[in-house]
């Protein structure tokens, strides 16, 4: 089975660098440039992880855990920031997500956290969604 990434980001020069960094792990990185976008690929096609910026023109990295906790088959989210502290860190992994990347990228950090995220077996939560967590319509 083919390992697949799907990487959530306004920037398409970062989405070839992870391309690019992720291509000697074999592993596949679509990207799309905000959460709608992002909500119609879920629908149409299945992913091992979902690589997503914390801050998205049309949502954030709250929208898209809670869009993945949706699907039948829950993808790990890994959730990537540019000023990220220990805080930010806490908060991304107690409400759910699979890890978090800091910026700029180290490329043997993004291919160990995603190649391990790809690896897990997509489940659906037992509880359903995460507390705390709202999706965009919600939001809006």
């Amino acid at each position: 089975m083919e390992r697949r990434v799907l990487f959530i980001s306004p920037r398409p020069e970062d989405a070839a660098l992870i391309s690019r960094m992720l291509a000697p792990a074999f592993i596949r990185c679509d990207h799309v440039a905000g959460y709608q976008e992002a909500r119609r690929r879920l629908a149409e096609e299945c992913y091992g992880s979902i690589l997503t910026e914390a801050n998205l023109v049309d949502g954030d990295w709250r929208d898209v855990l809670g869009l993945a906790l949706g699907l039948d088959a829950t993808p790990a989210v890994i959730v990537t920031h540019r000023f990220a502290d220990e805080g930010f860190w806490d908060e991304v992994l107690n409400l759910g997500c699979y890890d978090m990347l800091a910026q700029p990228f180290d490329p043997r950090e993004v291919r160990r956290i995603v190649t391990l995220a790809c690896s897990q077996v997509p489940s659906k939560p037992v509880s359903g969604m995460t507390p705390g967590l709202r999706t965009a319509s919600a939001a809006s």
